[in-house]
């Protein structure tokens, strides 16, 4: 017989799911809201050579500056997660989101506080990275918390649409502004279109009183029970937990990678190529390559397949088969096929959306966002080793052929280790009354 917490626990969950409606009405925000974190997160990077040029600074405080904002995005994933799990992750994106804009927003301003530009841009840049960390760990709570297990992987991949799109509208637009005007009307744009986003969350879906009660766990800190401390270390007493940390670590690692050398690499092989062909073609395929992803993902468990069943196929393409056209990048000469394997690389990476970002939800929907927190801490600290060990290899091997075979191997690895330990059922409930 199950035990009185374990039963409550569910009716309370199954009480707190959103209606259809809701649900609709918060990806559609969500999604803007992940289009808006990442078109304030590439503002930096688009302004970089022009700011450049205005303070004097170099390729190396240049890039200081720029990787900043990675040292304050590893440290607040877990914290994400687990306030997101506490009080909602509704409500930690929206206090984080309003502190991000409005130092976005303010960013012009600070760099002509004084003379010391690098520091000031430095600053705001880790705390960008701090205030953005808790986004994604606090929307894996709050959907883990809210959707249906039948409709996650849509919601799930539609949201994260949003990066690509945010991306997209950065380069483009930003690229526009910059032409025009300077690169404070960068900041400036993507910063009060954040803060007016917020304004429209706060009147519209959230309440006066659930953030005041927020604020209120906020300056209490993250404390925890002795009851959560033991489910954490029954969690990661199981290999299927990580196997789900490895897979992202590899996914995120795979990513990151090629984001950060997919742009030279074809400067460099392909130099009379147009910049906003390879810049942009790849991530507008990933946005209906997503889109199918979730639908395709919700459509085989709606129609009866085991849940591990479909996260192991998704995984099997945004790990495996996306690895395969990586290869393929490192053995043509032709531009047009290079395209074509980096669009398919790109796009089917977003099928991760719906096999591991989706698979942590369904070992454990009470603290889910910690849980990613953990993995996603782990994948941008690979990553950040993985952009690192890539430029070693081109540089000593002279072929970048050696970057796409290092991506391929950290893809394959967590993909074998996702197959062999990889599962779907609870493992947050106590030991003895496990969901399976």
């Amino acid at each position: 017989m199950q035990p009185a917490p374990d039963e409550a626990r569910r009716d309370e969950a199954q009480d707190a799911l959103w209606s259809r409606p809701e649900c609709q009405v918060w990806t559609r925000t969500l999604l803007l809201g992940t289009c808006l974190l990442y078109c304030t997160r590439v503002t930096m990077p688009v302004c970089a050579a022009s700011m450049s040029q205005d303070f004097g600074w170099s390729k190396k405080e240049a890039g200081f500056v720029l990787s900043s904002f990675f040292w304050g995005y590893c440290l607040t994933q877990v914290v994400g997660g687990h306030l997101g799990d506490r009080i909602g992750g509704e409500k930690v994106i929206l206090l984080s989101a309003s502190a991000w804009g409005l130092i976005t927003a303010a960013t012009p301003l600070l760099a002509h506080l004084g003379s010391a530009h690098l520091a000031f841009m430095t600053c705001s840049r880790i705390l960008t990275g701090l205030l953005q960390g808790v986004y994604f760990p606090a929307l894996t709570s709050l959907l883990s918390q809210k959707v249906r297990d039948s409709e996650r992987a849509l919601t799930y991949s539609t949201v994260s649409t949003g990066s690509q799109v945010g991306t997209l509208v950065t380069g483009s637009v930003g690229s526009l502004l910059l032409d025009w005007y300077s690169w404070p009307s960068v900041f400036y744009l993507s910063g009060g279109l954040t803060l007016l986003w917020v304004c429209y969350v706060y009147r519209y879906l959230l309440s006066e009183k659930d953030l005041v009660m927020a604020l209120g766990v906020f300056a209490q800190g993250p404390s925890m029970s002795r009851h959560t401390k033991a489910r954490w270390r029954w969690l990661f007493r199981k290999p299927a937990v990580w196997a789900a940390v490895l897979s992202q670590l590899s996914s995120a690692c795979a990513f990151f990678t090629l984001l950060s050398w997919l742009p030279t690499f074809f400067r460099e092989t392909f130099p009379s190529a147009k910049g906003w062909v390879f810049n942009a073609v790849p991530w507008l395929v990933a946005i209906p390559a997503s889109l199918f992803s979730g639908f395709l993902s919700d459509h085989l468990i709606s129609h009866g397949y085991r849940t591990i069943v479909v996260r192991k196929f998704m995984q099997a393409v945004g790990l495996g088969l996306s690895s395969v056209f990586a290869l393929c990048l490192g053995h043509t000469s032709n531009f047009c096929k290079s395209m074509v394997f980096a669009s398919a690389t790109i796009s089917l990476q977003t099928f991760n959306h719906s096999g591991i970002s989706v698979n942590i939800q369904d070992l454990a929907p009470s603290c889910a966002g910690f849980l990613f927190g953990v993995a996603n801490t782990a994948g941008a600290l690979a990553g950040v080793v993985g952009v690192c060990l890539g430029g070693y290899l081109i540089e000593i091997t002279g072929s970048w052929t050696s970057l796409f075979n290092l991506v391929a191997v950290v893809s394959n690895l967590g993909l074998c280790t996702f197959l062999v330990f990889g599962k779907a059922h609870r493992l947050d409930l106590s030991p003895a009354h496990e969901d399976l």
